[in-house]
């Protein structure tokens, strides 16, 4: 495997890239990806940060964009895209592709699984199991499946840290 050293302007085009496939896989699923029972199919990229630090700041943008052009407002906006946030910079420090998918499961029921209750007057333990059975569903059933592809075809091999 290369280990290549890229430009900053190229990361940065590789965020956007990132941020820009997340927002329209969500606009593009818009009736799944928003609401107090979602399925946010873009969250299968999520698992992005394992293999390339730019992903992080990428996810993070694509979501704020989405939460911003269809969202629960201001604390989806603030709440949701931090919690985005930190969850791809856990993902990027996992030790293998399986415990990657965890971070964006566990963050997202506890922070995005708590406002959406207080949105929309769901309980919280029932909004909280919601949020944590499709983040499971998405990151661990398409997500994961994509990242070991991805790993196996060597596409990234140019891109990703030494693991």
């Amino acid at each position: 495997m290369r280990n290549l050293t890229f430009s900053p302007s190229y990361k940065i085009a590789l965020s956007a890239l990132i941020a820009a496939l997340y927002a329209g896989l969500v606009m593009a699923l818009a009736p799944l990806s928003f609401g107090p029972v979602q399925f946010r199919v873009a969250e299968a990229l999520t698992l992005l940060p394992f293999f390339v630090p730019e992903a992080v700041p990428g996810l993070f943008a694509g979501c704020l964009l989405s939460n911003l052009l269809g969202g629960f407002g201001l604390a989806d906006v603030v709440l949701g895209s931090a919690a985005t946030l930190a969850a791809a910079w856990l993902t990027s420090r996992m030790p293998n592709v399986w415990l990657a998918a965890v971070p964006p499961v566990a963050v997202n029921a506890a922070v995005v699984g708590v406002y959406l209750a207080f949105l929309t007057g769901t309980p919280v333990w029932l909004s909280v199991v919601y949020i944590a059975l499709s983040q499971s569903a998405i990151c661990f059933g398409i997500g994961v499946p994509l990242a070991l592809y991805v790993s196996r075809s060597h596409v990234l091999d140019g891109f990703r840290r030494g693991r």
